[in-house]
């Protein structure tokens, strides 16, 4: 009996990409998408975005880096999420999901664009901060959404030095606080393109849940 219940599971489990960009601790991602019940395939052909069931961005380092370094993948993306095909952002990978970032501006590049698949910029803590954030920090829901089902009020870690601030206050789905209130969840209009800024990976069982959650919007 339990055989067939494990078949069975396996025959419905969600196809999952981790695009492979260059950036990210996709191994870490992979084993927490697997633990989730996701059948996972890191990749940096953009043919399979449009095959798979769902995609993840990850990403850590520089906004800029990782807006060049995705920039094969970039109509593929794109394509994905008009498609319908969940797409979720973590970390610099949620960052990269908005319009720009202040991070390029001031270290003198100029103005870098990211998807825009969220309209909002990304802003460097207040001076005086300590930076990058680094740390485990609650999660406050702010509104529904099926990713972040049963982690109201749970602990996720967070290594950052900018923070997503949406043009629609509808796009955060959940905030945290380091001196200020900043979203740690995002989400577009039609809710299948969002992001955590926090590493799901690194975080528990809060994190486990998360990823749950997301192959549960995938099999859907």
């Amino acid at each position: 009996m339990s055989a067939i219940g494990s078949n069975e599971r396996e025959a419905t489990a969600a196809s999952v990409v981790v695009v492979d960009y260059g950036l990210g601790n996709l191994r870490s991602v992979t084993r927490g998408l697997e633990r989730a019940g996701a059948n996972v395939e890191i990749s940096d052909d953009p043919e399979a975005f449009g095959s798979a069931d769902g995609v993840v961005l990850p990403g850590v380092g520089a906004f800029r880096e990782g807006v060049e370094n995705a920039g094969p993948y970039r109509e593929a993306l794109l394509d994905a999420a008009e498609s319908g095909t969940p797409v979720f952002g973590i970390c610099l990978g949620m960052q990269m999901l908005l319009t720009t970032s202040e991070e390029a501006e001031r270290a003198g590049e100029g103005e870098v664009k990211g998807l825009d698949l969220i309209p909002g910029t990304n802003v460097r803590f207040a001076e005086g901060q300590k930076v990058p954030h680094m740390g485990w920090n609650e999660l406050n829901v702010k509104r529904d959404h099926p990713l972040v089902e049963g982690v109201d009020g749970r602990y996720a870690y967070f290594v950052h030095s900018y923070y997503a601030v949406p043009d629609d206050e509808n796009a955060v789905v959940a905030t945290t606080d380091y001196e200020r209130e900043f979203p740690a969840i995002v989400a577009d209009q039609s809710g299948t393109v969002f992001g955590t800024q926090f590493h799901p990976e690194k975080s528990g069982e809060t994190g486990l849940r998360i990823l749950r959650n997301f192959v549960d919007i995938c099999r859907e």
